[in-house]
């Protein structure tokens, strides 16, 4: 009997190695990008079983997104974080301008990908600074720390805004972004005059369970292994990351903007995150969309609403 106990527990002890070891490659693929120079990948046509299993063991290898140039003129910036990356940003300007939106993109996303509401943004006066995070677009860096790290460099845009002589700065952010925003507003103390949040994540750990449920996986406990080692990998507690902890710390208007449909924001962390702000703040849902641009999804809603609460 006692044979049977150890051979029992060796391959509990067995699975349980192997399983984190399958955890640990998935959690450094799922921070991690790479210029499409640096890396391999093949058509999803041209992978064999093998290539297939090999992704579904060790995780995906993420390519950078590539940016389309904008229609309308803007001019590069860049701008240095403190371990000398160099981050990519695009400024747009209009005549007579109210105010400028520095804009943050999603996880794995790029600045061009929000151009649909920097150009909404644009028509309603309004100059768009756009920032490709570390690690995406055209910006270096390979890692990505889903908001820790990037936090700073929410605080550069910001501080390049100011050093122009902009007096109106709104901060606007879409998932990653948005949770990004509060962070940096948490961690540095920069003073925007405006916020808007859209589907940010209530926690790390929240990010991650909503990442696993739309892969059709249980969230626990494969969310919260990925959560332990996509910290320890990149070298911080990542069950601190906590926008709604981070939301109590804002102190100007705040738009908190979610879609209904959304798979991978719950209402409930929404909810947390609103009742946490203490400033002026109005929350509004998009019955048609889910965890996507808000704007492209609802145009005619995304710009009421966000036109009258940058009026007020």
């Amino acid at each position: 009997m006692k044979r049977i106990w150890r051979s029992l527990l060796k391959i509990l002890i067995g699975f349980f190695v192997l399983l984190n070891i399958v955890v640990i490659c998935h959690a450094y693929k799922f921070t991690h990008y790479y210029d499409a120079n640096e890396v391999v990948v093949k058509h999803q046509k041209d992978k064999t079983s093998w290539d297939k299993t090999k992704e579904l063991l060790f995780g995906f290898t993420a390519v950078k997104q590539k940016n389309i140039a904008p229609d309308s003129i803007f001019k590069p910036v860049y701008l240095t974080t403190n371990d000398s990356l160099k981050l990519e940003a695009w400024i747009m300007q209009v005549p007579n301008a109210k105010g400028t939106v520095a804009m943050f993109h999603g996880h794995g996303g790029k600045k061009s990908g929000v151009l649909k509401e920097a150009y909404s943004f644009q028509q309603m006066g309004y100059n768009t600074l756009l920032l490709d995070f570390r690690a995406h677009g055209n910006s270096e860096g390979n890692t990505c720390t889903i908001g820790y790290d990037e936090a700073e460099d929410v605080k550069l845009a910001f501080d390049y805004l100011e050093q122009q002589g902009e007096k109106n700065i709104v901060l606007w952010g879409i998932s990653l972004g948005a949770a990004t925003i509060t962070k940096a507003i948490n961690d540095y103390n920069i003073a925007p005059q405006k916020i808007i949040l859209e589907m940010p994540f209530g926690s790390l750990p929240d990010a991650v369970a909503g990442r696993v449920k739309i892969m059709g996986l249980p969230p626990q406990p494969i969310a919260s292994m990925l959560t332990f080692w996509g910290g320890i990998i990149n070298g911080f507690w990542a069950y601190n990351l906590k926008p709604i902890t981070y939301a109590k710390n804002i102190k100007c208007p705040v738009l908190l903007q979610r879609g209904t449909n959304d798979p991978r924001v719950t209402f409930a962390e929404t909810k947390e995150i609103f009742d946490n702000i203490t400033a002026q703040k109005k929350w509004v849902e998009y019955s048609e969309s889910a965890h996507e641009s808000l704007c492209a999804k609802e145009n005619n809603k995304w710009v009421t609403e966000v036109s009258a609460f940058l009026q007020k």
